[in-house]
């Protein structure tokens, strides 16, 4: 029995007495730090979107995710530290519910989440479309007395864009930024932008435009 105490116990004695005063003194520090909660309003975001799937809805929910944990961590916690996930690996176009809860969520070790609003949000999907449309100048100004607009060309003539396939199928033209042609006489030529009226549908590689703008003398002014 002695051998055995001197082997066991007195063995490093002074070694463990230290080591069970830390863990003594990390267990009160631990069962005094208080519980505290915050809520943080993250974005959702998606994994694995297939490739022929654009998302068909304009306002994308954000999530409320409540967190429990000790007051040291809530101080330290920022909104960039809570991810909500969901896997759209198997999405079909159409219209789809998801469920939001605690384990579509990642959040720090050490803290818990408690509640997570909403806890379904529902999400539409459409087959991804890429088509060419025209570019249509828009052109204002006062013109010069006796002068008319005899053409206005685009280059590029079209550009492509993508999107959900009903909303692309839907968009006839992309229209320039007002070219302003005050003043013009003869030919005038302007670099722009185009654009499309839908947030949802995307010109495919955006690039300046050239509007040439040609004046003519109406029959008054040739007078």
């Amino acid at each position: 029995m002695v051998n055995f105490f001197r082997l066991h116990v007195q063995h490093n004695f002074g070694l463990k007495v230290i080591a069970v005063g830390l863990a003594v003194g990390l267990w009160l520090a631990i069962s005094r730090d208080p519980v505290a909660e915050v809520a943080v309003t993250v974005p959702i975001e998606f994994h694995r979107i297939p490739e022929n799937l654009e998302i068909n809805s304009e306002r994308i929910p954000e999530a409320q995710v409540r967190v429990r944990g000790p007051e040291r961590l809530i101080h330290r916690l920022q909104p960039s530290d809570v991810h909500a996930e969901i896997d759209l690996g198997i999405a079909i176009p159409g219209e789809r519910t998801f469920d939001l809860t605690a384990r579509h969520i990642r959040q720090p070790n050490g803290l818990e989440v408690v509640q997570v609003v909403p806890s379904q949000f529902q999400i539409g999907f459409d087959t991804r479309l890429v088509r060419e449309i025209e570019v249509h100048p828009r052109v204002i100004g006062n013109f010069a007395p006796g002068y008319r607009i005899a053409s206005i060309q685009a280059d590029p003539a079209t550009i492509s864009i993508a999107g959900p396939k009903k909303r692309v199928e839907a968009t006839e033209a992309a229209t320039t930024d007002p070219v302003d042609v005050t003043g013009t006489m003869g030919r005038g030529s302007f670099v722009t932008h185009a654009y499309v009226p839908d947030p949802l549908v995307q010109i495919v590689h955006p690039a300046p435009v050239h509007v040439t703008v040609i004046m003519e003398k109406t029959e008054s002014g040739r007078q």
